[in-house]
């Protein structure tokens, strides 16, 4: 065999076996993940469905909805990171997400309702109501359907409806590549994303990318725990599907009696601002929180949204 020729040939063989081990780490890390969601949550068979849900930890009842891509796993850690201790949190998984199956109707006005018929079967009678991103949408809806049960309600970079400028995504080269992931199920496209250009699914999720690597160490863990949050993405496909085609239009704001704190960032790639303004100036009395820069993941804020939702319960006299 000539030089070039064993020279090749080794090539091929490393390839293999890289290819091989990446494979392995993958499935091995897939297992692990499944293993995860499958644990920890409850399924409350509710007249509109099987509902799947987290209750975690003792105090004022906090209810925490996801945004796209997420499940109850990733209501409890925003919970954490929003609200920290003190609160009873109960975390649902919106239609489409993991253990709870899209229904006939997988409207936002049909998932407040599902919110609050799970709220009755765990005879709470009332709760604080945190709605992210695309969890916003069935925050708002239930707070308008069922007043009775919305202590406060908090909107974190909310994906609403705006008259002017609405909630989008840059369709740029990295955000192709991940929307083709997503629209696969590709659990395997979106783990390699994940462990060679993290950064291609930062932007995705509307953070700049420099932004992450200018944070402290504590905040580039959390984007990347959030990150990861995602999969099994095949798991959660159908309810980004749902998230991805909203039919947006104006709703009575103006009736919503409940107090009401908005927070978003005026460079979240999703264009969430224009929408959390409208909102802030509908809803009586609403407070509106502006950072200039932390992206869709409010990076660099945490501390002070954690604070800042904390005085605003404190004042609504939600908590002591």
């Amino acid at each position: 065999m000539s030089r070039i020729g064993g020279f090749l040939l080794v090539m091929l063989v490393a390839m293999a076996t890289t290819t091989g081990l990446a494979f392995l780490l993958y499935r091995n890390e897939l297992g692990r993940l499944r293993d995860a969601v499958s644990q920890g949550s409850l399924v409350a068979n509710l007249d509109i469905g099987p509902i799947e849900y987290a209750d975690s930890g003792a105090g004022s009842p906090l209810l925490s909805i996801h945004g796209a891509g997420g499940g109850f796993d990733q209501g409890l850690a925003l919970a954490a990171d929003l609200a920290g201790g003190g609160f009873r949190v109960i975390a649902p998984s919106r239609f489409g997400y993991l253990r709870t199956p899209v229904p006939r109707d997988p409207s936002p006005a049909a998932q407040g309702d599902a919110h609050a018929a799970l709220l009755s079967r765990l005879n709470v009678p009332k709760a604080v109501v945190v709605g992210v991103s695309a969890g916003a949408r069935s925050a708002v809806e239930l707070t308008l359907r069922h007043p009775d049960k919305v202590a406060a309600l908090i909107l974190i970079v909310p994906a609403l409806y705006s008259p002017t400028s609405p909630v989008s995504i840059d369709v740029g080269c990295g955000n192709k590549f991940a929307f083709w992931a997503v629209n696969a199920g590709g659990d395997f496209a979106w783990w390699a994303a994940e462990t060679i250009t993290p950064s291609i699914l930062i932007r995705f999720l509307g953070v700049r990318p420099a932004l992450v690597t200018a944070a402290p160490q504590a905040e580039r863990d959390r984007v990347m725990s959030f990150v990861r949050s995602v999969e099994p993405l095949s798991l959660r496909f159908s309810g980004i599907n749902i998230d991805s085609a909203p039919e947006l239009h104006e709703l009575p704001l103006e009736e919503i009696t409940a107090p009401t704190m908005i927070i978003s960032a005026r460079d979240d790639l999703f264009n969430t601002l224009p929408a959390a303004e409208f909102a802030a100036g509908k809803i009586p009395g609403a407070k509106l929180v502006v950072y200039d820069t932390g992206g869709h993941l409010l990076v660099g804020h945490a501390q002070q949204v954690r604070k800042a939702v904390r005085v605003f319960l404190e004042g609504a006299g939600v908590i002591p």
